[in-house]
């Protein structure tokens, strides 16, 4: 044993900087035998931490895992800790890579380390310390509930250190580590160790966002910035046009922003490059970058340029010389030598790399990236820019929130670099500098936890543990631990309503014939009409659903109303039970699925039309034949057809005696009544709440295990669990880890991909793992062969078949396929060439972006290694092994990170 008074000491000597504070209090805890959460900002130093725990493990013979969220994080890392330890004493385990995997140092994405843990993996013996960087990432809604299981699962005698960034519930975080994980300190730091300067830039005028005197306490916003912006308003109304309205709306259409190289040479000149502009699309980022090479801004310096080519050399070096023009290589390559790039996720990785190592090494100066860079990538700038403070969060745009802005500007301020970082807003209309003021100033980020069970977890957990155990487990989750401290708040809740409606009661009058009681009555005749109303939208609902379930192929419909008003023909018929979403293609040539929402009153064949055999939708020229058809059958859709306004209220003898009842009653007279009716309003909504309120609690209390007690029906029911034992089809799905698990596990079980080539197999595996970033998904079965069609057809009615049971579990249901990557990966595994794959895999005639392309091929790739590794039957696995090597080949096995 070594001595651990000594190991602080030694760890420090070696380096090249002195510790801050906080990081000598978490090395101590750590030291002292404690698990410790280090809670800070980005570019604070929080790695020390996780690096001192590396040392402690070599110097005591132990084994030290370094988990990251992304698999760029675990390169870099994993080049680091080799750089100090050397190579015999790192390994690293990604979803591509397996180097030295027995080494007492391994660094390795959260998932390789869940799975590990599932697994039983003979790796994790000996194992001290596991070192969790980026762990606030268990707040993401799809990848959260990883780090929330190795945090449960991990033997006790595992040290654990956890580094997030800073978050405003860092003692509650800590508080349920301390549960689960036993003792665990919690160290918080918020000082930036850069200070960060905040401004607005109005045209060509930089600003200082806040006032000399703004304060914590009171934050003020810069009274030259608002006085300016106030006569650039008024001077541009005397112009002629005038903001739709102070702070809001869209952007004014005459509005020109300054262009970006006047923004970066602006930057240059008042010494704050290099800078990060953060755009929120990658066609955004992109665009930027062709708007600065239209014009002559060149931010390099001449003797830089051997130095560029070398390092563009050694990530791009192998990239076939055939695909180089087709992936934008020589424009991208001239951006580089004028010190400007892009980054985002459609970037090919080996282009990824370069410009992140590039900027690093201070030689490309500006980058307009996407927020993906924000995510933890090692890429500190000495200015951040936001050209806008809305961005699309998956399904909308919402403004940014406060701990959306902390983390995009925690870029700016290099340590050891820079004496201070600068976060630039440009000024546009609609930007509202007291908004901007509220961002930059609020504190308050609470991580929330996104834990929720899912199949493969279930099972897995059924499998180690036995039912009862596994129910136990989950409630000790932090998802669980933050939903009972909500209830506590709800408690005090009701006990506070609880004495209002005892107050408002005495002054109604609670005897019989008071006040009270002709309130219940009114309160009564409300929700029997509302009731009413929701039963006949109820009938209009199934009526509509009915209708749909009836229609057939060729069936030409009117759709009534919205975007997609007019003729329509069923190309795919629905039958799902509740929900049914034919497809249909309109006379405006738009294919797509339909609902209910589209029909408010149900559908009618207004008449046939023949189809040809095989309909490939996704082509414009076969939607044009065919719309052309639909106009040319003469059908005409009906006059719009009016709902019965009769209520049926009119009708109900309930209500009608609830309505005499009233009338009759004593209070009905009363000269006070309107004004006694507002107190018993206030009753009555103060009763709801308090109802709302208890359903909560009981909603709240024990619901992760109520949905586990659900996916384990489901199991049963399907045969992965019997009598509480997971079957051999259980263990196979425990070793699936897709978002579509369950519906994989079922295929292999029916043996619905026996038969197929390797390159077909790819094809029909993609759609479990591919999402369209264009609206629509699967849009009914096709592919480039027979087999293909056969396979895919049949995988969908296996999902469309669990989807009705997960209805009637009431349980989330599995994503539907999406044929959007059929052709595309169908084509590069069968030996085409890049051009033709990317064309064949785009959205409505777009090819897919290169980078796009290598990260779906890698997700095919890594779901086929797993059916490679659990499939029983010998011909499925083999062929499973083959797509992969298929598939692995030019730009998608180039810098595989």
């Amino acid at each position: 044993m070594t001595d651990p008074q000594g190991e602080l000491a030694e760890f420090s000597a070696e380096l090249s900087f002195s510790l801050d504070p906080f990081q000598r209090q978490a090395c101590a805890a750590l030291e002292g035998g404690h698990g410790v959460l280090v809670c800070a900002p980005t570019g604070a130093g929080k790695t020390v931490v996780g690096e001192f725990a590396v040392h402690l493990a070599l110097a005591s013979g132990g084994k030290c895992f370094y988990t990251t969220p992304i698999k760029a994080l675990s390169n870099q890392k994993f080049a680091d800790l080799t750089e100090r330890y050397g190579r015999d004493s790192v390994g690293l385990l990604t979803g591509d890579q397996s180097l030295n995997p027995d080494a007492p140092v391994v660094v390795m994405t959260t998932e390789v380390l869940r799975n590990m843990i599932y697994a039983g993996s003979d790796a994790l013996r000996g194992l001290s310390y596991v070192v969790m960087d980026e762990v606030h990432y268990l707040a993401d809604r799809f990848r959260g509930a990883v780090w929330e299981e190795v945090i449960l699962h991990l033997p006790a005698d595992v040290r654990l250190v956890s580094l997030s960034a800073t978050v405003s519930n860092a003692e509650e975080f800590g508080a349920w580590m301390a549960t689960v994980r036993g003792d665990t300190a919690v160290v918080v730091d918020e000082t930036r160790p850069v200070p960060l300067w905040q401004h607005v830039m109005v045209g060509r005028r930089m600003f200082d966002l806040f006032d000399s005197s703004s304060s914590e306490q009171k934050v003020l916003v810069d009274e030259d910035l608002v006085r300016y912006i106030r006569q650039r308003e008024s001077a541009d109304r005397m112009n002629g046009w005038a903001p739709r309205h102070r702070g809001g709306g869209g952007q004014r259409r005459d509005f020109r922003p300054l262009p970006r190289p006047e923004v970066l040479a602006q930057l240059d000149a008042e010494g704050l490059l290099p800078a990060i502009t953060f755009i929120f699309s990658r066609a955004g980022c992109d665009g930027a970058l062709a708007q600065c090479l239209r014009s002559r801004l060149d931010l390099s310096r001449p003797e830089e340029a051997a130095e560029v080519d070398a390092i563009i050399e050694k990530h791009t070096g192998d990239l076939p010389k055939g695909d180089l023009e087709v992936l934008g290589y020589w424009e991208w390559r001239e951006a580089l030598h004028r010190g400007l790039a892009a980054h985002h996720a459609g970037m090919l990785p080996a282009f990824r790399h370069t410009v992140e190592e590039l900027f690093v090494r201070g030689l490309v100066r500006a980058v307009f990236a996407t927020e993906t860079l924000a995510l933890g990538i090692n890429m500190p700038a000495r200015t951040v820019v936001l050209e806008r403070l809305v961005k699309f969060n998956g399904e909308a745009h919402a403004e940014l929130t406060p701990g959306e802005y902390t983390q995009l500007t925690g870029r700016a301020g290099r340590r050891g670099i820079d004496v201070e970082g600068h976060a630039v807003v440009l000024w546009q209309p609609e930007v509202d500098t007291s908004t901007v003021a509220g961002l930059a100033s609020t504190r308050t980020y609470p991580l929330r936890s996104s834990f929720k069970p899912g199949y493969n977890m279930s099972i897995n957990l059924i499998d180690r543990m036995g039912a009862a155990e596994a129910r136990a487990l989950l409630e000790r989750s932090f998802a669980q631990f933050q939903a009972d401290r909500s209830v506590v708040g709800l408690v005090r809740g009701i006990e506070r309503n609880e004495g209002q409606l005892r107050k408002l009661s005495s002054q109604l009058g609670a005897e019989e014939g008071g006040f009270l009681e002709y309130i219940s009555l009114r309160e009564r005749i409300k929700q029997r009409e509302r009731s009413l109303e929701q039963q006949k939208r109820s009938d209009r609902r199934g009526a509509s659903v009915n209708s749909l379930v009836r229609l057939r192929r060729g069936d030409v419909v009117a759709i009534p109303s919205g975007r997609r008003q007019g003729l329509a023909v069923i190309l795919e018929p629905d039958a799902t039970p509740g929900d049914p979403r034919p497809l249909v293609l309109t006379e405006d040539k738009w294919a797509g699925r339909v609902s209910v929402a589209d029909f408010p009153v149900p559908a009618e064949a207004l008449g046939h039309m023949r189809l040809p055999r095989r309909v490939d939708h996704r082509t414009a020229r076969t939607r044009r034949d065919l719309a052309s058809a639909l106009r040319g059958t003469g059908i005409e859709p009906p006059g719009r057809r009016r709902r019965d306004k009769r209520a049926a209220a009119a009708e109900d003898r309930e209500l009608d005696t609830l309505r005499r009842t009233l009338r009759a009653h004593p209070a009905h007279a009363r000269p006070d009544r309107e004004q006694m009716a507002r107190i018993g309003e206030r009753y009555n909504r103060v009763l709801r709440e308090t109802e709302a309120m208890r359903q909560k609690v009981a909603a709240t209390t024990n619901s992760l295990a109520r949905t586990f007690d659900r996916i384990l029906g489901l199991l049963e029911e399907r045969g992965f669990v019997h009598e509480g034992e997971v079957t051999e089809d259980g263990r196979r799905l425990a070793r699936i880890y897709a978002e579509a698990d369950l519906l994989v596990a079922e295929c292999l079980r029916e043996g619905l991909w026996r038969g197929l080539g390797p390159a077909e197999l790819a094809a029909v595996v993609s759609t479990l793992v591919y999402e369209s970033r264009q609206e629509g998904g699967y849009l009914g079965v096709s592919g480039p062969t027979e087999p293909i069609r056969r396979a895919v057809g049949a995988t969908v009615g296996v999902w469309s078949r669990l989807r009705t049971d997960e209805a009637r579990h009431k349980l989330s249901p599995t994503r539907e396929p999406d044929l959007g990557f059929v052709t595309g990966v169908y084509k590069w595994a069968h030996g085409d060439g890049l051009a033709e794959s990317l064309l064949a895999s785009g959205d409505q005639g777009s090819p897919l972006s290169a980078g796009d392309f290598v990260r779906w091929c890698r997700q095919v790739i890594d779901l086929l290694d797993q059916i490679h590794n659990t499939a029983d039957d010998v011909e499925v696995a083999g062929t499973a092994a083959k797509a992969v090597r298929a598939i692995r080949r030019g730009v998608v096995a180039v810098d595989a990170a």
